[in-house]
Formats: C-alpha cells, sequence, structure tokens
C-alpha cells in the first residue's frame, strides 16, 4: 500500500509543479487532444513513449501491447487505429519495438506460456517466414533481428488493413513508420516508412 500511496503523492508534487509553471496547464489540457502521432508500442515499462520522444502530454495518441503487434482481429487495436486515422486525423503511424523485447523472446521459445502462446504466434509466423536467417546468427542477435522484422511486418498489417487504405484513398494519409528502440542507448532506429498511396500487393489491396 505505500507503493501506492507514493504513486499518488508523486502525482500531487507534479501537478504542482505544472501549476507553478502555468497556472491554466491543466485547463488548457482539458480542452481536446489533437495529436499528430498514433504511438502502437509494446508494453514493456521501460519505453515510455512520450519521455523518450521528449514529448508533452496531448502530443501522441497511445496503444501499447505485448510486443506492438498489429493483429486484425484485435477490435482493441482497430478501435484505437480507426478513432486515431478517422476522428482524431493523426497524419502518422508509429509502430516501435525495442531490442531485447521479451515477447519476442518468448516467440523464439517453446515455452509453454499458456495465454500468451495464442499472442505471441503471431511473431512466430514472422519468425518461420524468415528462420534460415535468424537461425544463423547468436542467440542475442536472433532476438534483435527477430524485433526488427516484427516491426515490419506490423507495420506492413498496418497498410493492410482497410482504415488505413481508405485514409490513403480519401486523404492521402496517414505515413506509416517503423521504429527501434535500443534500451541500452535510449536512442530511436528508423527501420521502415510506407507513404500514403504506396502499392500494395493485390492480395492486400481493397478498392474504394
Amino acid at each position: 500500500m505505500d507503493q501506492i500511496k507514493k504513486l499518488l503523492l508523486e502525482n500531487k508534487a507534479w501537478a504542482k509543479s505544472k501549476t507553478e509553471v502555468n497556472e491554466t496547464y491543466f485547463k488548457d489540457m482539458a480542452r481536446d487532444q489533437n495529436p499528430n502521432y498514433l504511438w502502437v508500442g509494446c508494453s514493456d515499462s521501460r519505453v515510455p513513449e512520450a519521455e523518450i520522444t521528449n514529448s508533452n502530454p496531448g502530443e501522441i495518441f497511445v496503444h501499447r501491447n505485448i510486443a506492438n503487434l498489429v493483429v486484425h482481429t484485435d477490435i482493441n487495436f482497430l478501435s484505437v487505429l480507426s478513432y486515431a486515422v478517422n476522428n482524431l486525423k493523426v497524419p502518422h503511424v508509429i509502430v516501435c519495438g525495442h531490442y531485447n523485447c521479451g515477447g519476442v523472446k518468448a516467440a523464439l521459445s517453446q515455452t509453454n506460456l499458456g495465454l500468451i502462446n495464442n499472442w505471441v504466434r503471431n511473431i512466430k509466423d514472422t519468425y518461420f517466414a524468415h528462420k534460415f536467417e535468424i537461425d544463423q546468427l547468436s542467440s542475442g542477435e536472433r532476438v534483435n533481428k527477430l524485433v526488427e522484422l516484427n516491426v515490419i511486418e506490423q507495420v506492413k498489417n498496418l497498410a493492410h488493413t482497410s482504415i488505413i487504405q481508405k485514409a490513403w484513398h480519401e486523404n492521402q494519409r496517414p505515413y506509416l513508420h517503423g521504429w527501434v528502440y535500443d534500451l541500452n542507448t535510449g536512442t530511436l532506429k528508423e527501420l521502415v516508412t510506407i507513404a500514403p498511396g504506396s502499392t500494395l500487393d493485390s492480395a492486400y489491396k481493397l478498392e474504394f
């Protein structure tokens, strides 16, 4: 319980520090949000999107899950994506993974993790598609290579959604970005960018 009380006390101290600098800070923040980015990140507690990008509240709309997956049957994710693209009109969607990701490690193992097996199966499919390349690497390199390949695959998954393709057709947005965060250096690395209207394989392309 002391840990919970500490969080509440820290909140009061933080709120006080904000209003001492700008007394209308929270009133201004409460009016509305107008973010430029949807961030699809990992749930890992070491990757706080606002802090690592030095962003303020209101700048990034966020969805996080284990290993930053874009799953076409995940209604939670699709609802966030739809709201960000169709209501908030974000010009950029960022998928950000991180090296040494526990979800990716789980996908590379044969350990039975119960319910989570069903989630990391999505990463196992990416591993299977690149198995020969990944299996040539050392254990640490294997994890980080699959982290990068997983991010790239999730950006492709974004482009294959009807939500993104419809927005591309009607508004020429958003740009899709794939990044990876290095826990050892605190830096972000760009892996892939897909511009609005990019050519998709006919198996995934929808007509509007």
